[in-house]
């Protein structure tokens, strides 16, 4: 939650499920499979294996389910706006055979080697990974890429408030937006970057904690004296 609050992003918004570039779209892996991995649960077709399936016939039915997948939601945006599936002449194409091959491959349930799938994920502008990752290390590889994202955004913000905080003069209004934290700041401005930005952003969360006790405070100060009690 810290580096949501860093980076000003809601935890809804982030870890969306549904919709295009939420973590169903982003790994490949149907909603309900989402969900219950999120809730610390076996994806579908795991407990369907710890059941007694076939996992040879789970991984090839993966595949295929996922390049499904793609072909559902990785849609062709036509000039006029409008989007369609990409036909399997296209996709063949891309990925270096026939559509013939293809459509027996989606109606059998055949299994491309590794030179076709590869090239299939890419058409869709994905890797091999999308189609052959088992549904935890699927999302993992979703939720990773998410993390690493927002560590990014929260270097660059941080970059950006030591450089505010460095060229910002006595009178300006960001000294008064930030208070201690810009104050901190200004006595850091001869400190090297990698020396100052851990050490602001630690002030930053004392400062932050600070505020969030003052507002517990004054919100059981406006509840009255039997608010704490009936908690």
């Amino acid at each position: 939650m810290a580096i949501l609050d860093r980076v000003g992003r809601d935890r809804e918004e982030v870890l969306r499920v549904e919709g295009e570039s939420g973590l169903s779209y982003a790994s490949g892996l149907p909603t309900q499979d989402v969900e219950a991995l999120l809730r610390g649960e076996r994806a579908s077709s795991d407990v369907a294996v710890g059941l007694g399936a076939d996992p040879v016939e789970a991984r090839r039915r993966r595949v295929v389910e996922r390049i499904l997948f793609l072909r559902a939601t990785r849609l062709q945006r036509l000039p006029d706006g409008q989007c369609r599936i990409h036909s399997l002449a296209e996709i063949a194409a891309g990925a270096g055979t026939s559509a013939q091959w293809l459509d027996k491959m989606i109606k059998t349930g055949r299994v491309p080697n590794l030179d076709h799938a590869d090239g299939i994920a890419r058409f869709f502008g994905e890797r091999i990974d999308f189609l052959v990752d088992p549904p935890a290390e699927a999302l993992d590889r979703v939720l990773q890429r998410i993390h690493v994202g927002l560590l990014e955004q929260a270097v660059e913000q941080q970059d950006a408030d030591v450089h505010r905080f460095k060229n910002a003069g006595p009178a300006d209004d960001v000294m008064s937006e930030l208070g201690v934290v810009g104050n901190a700041a200004r006595c850091l401005a001869d400190v090297p970057d990698e020396t100052a930005k851990p050490i602001v952003a630690l002030i930053e969360s004392i400062a932050r904690r600070a505020r969030e006790d003052r507002a517990r405070e004054i919100r059981d100060a406006l509840a009255g004296p039997g608010a704490a009690q009936s908690e």
